[in-house]
């Protein structure tokens, strides 16, 4: 219970102060920072974008845990409990300060009014459940004295007694522990971020994406959109909390190996012509056939154009993305210069940038895995080497460049339809082939195309016999490759095989 009201007290403290870092938040980020890549790659795969509420589960389920020992330490003496509460608090605000989100005075003052809450409450308890906690008092010397009549029971007037105290103060704490989360979660919000993001107007761009042509759009029910909407669109991130970022106060910078570093406000970057093009993202730890892809309407400022007022000096052969907490990944320099769509993106699909998909800037790469190119909150782009700095993956056992392999994927089987997506963003999709119980490969009936960076929807009209049938598919890019049916894992350079499903037709 003192637990609890240790991160209730502290969670609200961290709501009042605008520099302060939730404690379990900072802990659970920590926790990702530190555990190997293998178990993150299995958690991904199992639980997709459910990893963070997950952790933070996990995180409240382990604190809870040590809450009991040391309830079960301050039963033999108060000092080992208010100590390892203490010790505890102490992880959480050293976590918060490692943070480049948070400020020092915040944090410290959370840990130390959450930590004394808690360390009170444990007396208070303690004091119900073993009496004074100043220890037994001192016997008298023995000595003889006549034989006294026991002295009568003393009633408690209010009828409750020690055990009516004690269940009161545990329902105080846990209206304090409650009370407190809730409210320190209601106040960290108070920037209001969304309603920002409501009052910009994204300029029109100056460069704009053609419409879609006819037949683009397929129709078909349970297939993947042209356009998946930004609520739907996957994430995976390393960030526990989206990260609220005022774009008043924000800025980006590149730096590094450039003959002339600069900033930029986001009025600036506003300011600026902009590009915008449909580009598909995939994520590397999408398994064959998963859902960690989606095509969106991208808009910002082409990487190229900042990278030359810059000055690119000889040898940088990295582009490393920072966020605002900490995240890097990098690509090579020649994929931001070699005329694709390379951009630092203010908004999508229309839309100034969701806070959870990188708002007020991120980087979008067609061609690219997100783990090398698609900072989101960035704020900074450094030109580096590549032998010189490893983004954030790279020494979790991922490949150091990430070339989106071509991939397809089945949305809808049914007795008289198969139908799904298929993407080589950069190359194109030329061909969709769809094989039914190992017989020969029949070509699908591709959507027109959009552009080389967008998923290309497909179909194919089939005549079921009843049973179960097994189906498979594979993608043909721009380039004649076609892909193989060798399937691996995501690690350490995107999953690869063929889509294969079974169906069974009444």
């Amino acid at each position: 219970m003192s637990v609890a009201v240790t991160l209730g007290i502290a969670e609200l403290v961290t709501g009042l102060l605008s520099d302060g870092r939730s404690l379990v938040i900072a802990v659970g980020d920590t926790v990702i920072d530190l555990v190997p890549g293998w178990l993150e790659r299995a958690v991904i795969s199992t639980v997709g974008a459910n990893d963070k509420p997950l952790l933070i589960a996990n995180v409240l389920v382990v604190s809870g845990l040590l809450g009991a020992v040391l309830g079960v330490l301050s039963a033999r003496r108060f000092l080992l409990g208010a100590a390892g509460l203490a010790t505890m608090t102490g992880v959480g605000v050293a976590a918060s300060l490692a943070d480049p989100q948070a400020g020092g005075a915040g944090s410290v003052a959370a840990g130390l009014v959450g930590g004394c809450a808690g360390i009170l409450t444990l007396w208070l308890l303690m004091g119900l459940l073993t009496g004074p906690l100043t220890g037994p008092a001192r016997s008298s010397p023995a000595r003889s004295s006549p034989v006294q009549a026991p002295a009568p029971a003393v009633r408690d007037p209010g009828g409750g007694g020690v055990a009516d105290r004690k269940r009161f103060l545990v329902v105080a704490a846990v209206v304090v522990a409650g009370a407190g989360g809730l409210g320190g979660r209601v106040l960290a919000g108070r920037k209001r971020i969304d309603e920002i993001r409501q009052a910009i107007r994204i300029p029109r761009p100056a460069r704009r994406a053609p419409a879609p042509p006819a037949g683009a759009e397929l129709g078909i029910a349970g297939l993947a959109p042209l356009y998946v909407p930004n609520d739907e669109f996957y994430r995976i991130d390393t960030a526990l909390l989206v990260p609220q970022v005022d774009p008043g106060a924000w800025s980006l910078e590149v730096k590094g190996m450039v003959d002339r570093p600069f900033e930029l406000t986001y009025a600036e970057l506003l300011a600026m012509p902009h590009t915008e093009a449909d580009v598909t993202l995939s994520c590397v730890s999408n398994e064959t056939g998963g859902g960690l892809v989606g095509n969106a309407r991208w808009q910002g400022v082409l990487l190229a154009d900042l990278l030359n007022r810059a000055g690119v000096q000889r040898g940088a052969t990295q582009v490393l993305g920072r966020s605002v907490d900490g995240f890097t990944a990098g690509f090579p320099t020649s994929v931001a210069l070699d005329g694709r769509n390379a951009m630092v993106a203010v908004a999508m699909n229309g839309e100034p940038l969701p806070a959870s998909h990188g708002f007020p800037a991120r980087l979008v790469v067609p061609g690219l895995y997100g783990y090398v190119s698609a900072t989101k909150w960035l704020a900074k782009i450094e030109l580096t080497r590549f032998e010189a700095v490893d983004g954030y993956w790279i020494p979790r056992g991922w490949a150091k460049e990430g070339p989106i392999k071509t991939q397809s994927r089945i949305d809808v089987a049914s007795g008289q339809v198969i139908a799904g997506v298929a993407w080589a963003p950069t190359r194109g999709i030329e061909r969709v082939e769809v094989r039914v119980d190992g017989g020969r490969w029949q070509e699908a009936t591709l959507a027109a195309p959009v552009s080389d960076d967008t998923w290309r929807q497909w179909f194919l009209r089939w005549d079921a016999a009843p049973g179960r049938h097994v189906i498979a598919i594979r993608a043909t890019d721009g380039t004649g490759e076609t892909q193989t049916a060798e399937r691996t894992d995501v690690a350490p350079a995107g999953a690869s095989g063929h889509h294969t499903i079974q169906l069974d037709v009444a």
